[in-house]
């Protein structure tokens, strides 16, 4: 409420739960944006509150929201994770899967393809991570070069606490910064 007070409006969370609470329980002129893994099995715990999923990392998840959005009358508003760094276990898209998805966008009827979320190696190396957001954000300006028809995949959401400052060189639009902010989770 604090940062509220200061003027903040767009607040991202990562758990399904928290979310749905939080936004039934504080000021309803709050943008909720959702930047966890998401299981399709909590989609009405946060579908209907965020103004944008940040994190849709598959074909089903995806094709699931659609869904959702289709029984609920109700366009989505998302970002495609794009898997960028070299750890195996981060979720996310290749580039031809992104690609792919973009050429089928038509099939997503309840889909509102607004960008692309990307997380750099958990690394030191500021090279590294430097090198991470410099080819999501060559893949994205790719993107919007390619489907101009797609008037709002304007959001590239990269960067967290620790690399917020190489995300912004990097032209984000949008940096995940709640650590910074808020501290550490307790749990």
């Amino acid at each position: 409420m604090e940062a509220y007070a200061a003027g903040q409006r767009v607040f991202g969370e990562n758990r399904p739960q928290e979310l749905q609470q939080k936004a039934q329980a504080l000021p309803a002129d709050i943008e909720w944006h959702f930047l966890g893994h998401l299981q399709t099995n909590k989609l009405k715990m946060v579908l209907p509150y965020a103004s944008l999923v940040e994190s849709v990392d598959t074909l089903h998840l995806l094709e699931e929201i659609n869904r959702w959005g289709k029984e609920h009358d109700k366009v989505i508003p998302v970002l495609l994770e794009l898997h960028i760094g070299a750890e195996k276990t981060k979720q996310g898209f290749a580039e031809e899967e992104v690609l792919d998805l973009l050429f089928r966008e038509e099939d997503f009827r309840f889909i509102r393809f607004c960008g692309l979320m990307g997380m750099a190696s958990h690394t030191d190396d500021v090279a590294t991570v430097d090198a991470d957001f410099a080819r999501i954000a060559d893949f994205f300006a790719y993107l919007r070069d390619l489907f101009p028809e797609l008037s709002d995949f304007c959001e590239l959401s990269i960067g967290m606490s620790g690399d917020w400052r190489i995300a912004l060189r990097h032209d984000a639009t949008i940096v995940r910064i709640g650590t910074a902010i808020f501290g550490k989770r307790n749990y």
